[in-house]
């Protein structure tokens, strides 16, 4: 099931699951029905209280089909398409393996998330490959967004505490 959201193009998808007494069987995702193609998959683990990103490629943008595998995270997406009526605002929503809630976040979003279980399992499917020399990120605690994150103390990686602000970010692009 599709369900939209005020964001021109992002929606979370309810995956169909399919339970008996082996266990369980998931939809994920259903290209015609998002009508993209996802031709680069990836996978990321993460402990609890880790926050990763906000990232976002300024070079051949992605567009990224989200989806939590095992444990839950608080996911995060920033617009940032310049003629967009929601640039600068973001979207946040609980992503678990229990509630088997994806996301489809189209290219020009910033994307991050908080790890809330002891072990988190990420399945990313992006619309583009990856371009490390376009990739950046904006600040998950900048004032600007005020995202209202659950964790107070947050992990983050070396490069994810150089990110930028959104107004620096904004400056950067623009030259």
């Amino acid at each position: 099931m599709i369900i939209k959201t005020k964001f021109d193009g992002l929606i979370l998808v309810k995956n169909k699951k399919f339970n008996d007494s082996r266990g369980y069987f998931k939809e994920l995702i259903i290209e015609k029905n998002l009508k993209v193609k996802f031709p680069f998959h990836v996978m990321s683990f993460s402990k609890k209280n880790i926050i990763r990103g906000l990232h976002i490629q300024t070079k051949n943008p992605q567009g990224k089909f989200v989806t939590v595998i095992k444990g839950k995270i608080f996911d995060v997406t920033v617009d940032l398409r310049k003629k967009s009526k929601t640039y600068g605002k973001y979207f946040s929503k609980i992503l678990s393996a229990k509630n088997s809630l994806s996301i489809y976040i189209p290219p020009g979003f910033a994307h991050g998330f908080c790890a809330l279980d002891k072990e988190n399992f990420v399945v990313y499917s992006c619309t583009q490959y990856r371009n490390a020399k376009s990739e950046i990120g904006i600040k998950y605690n900048d004032q600007d967004l005020n995202i209202k994150w659950p964790i107070k103390k947050p992990i983050l990686s070396i490069k994810d505490k150089k990110n930028y602000s959104l107004k620096e970010f904004y400056n950067k692009i623009n030259g």
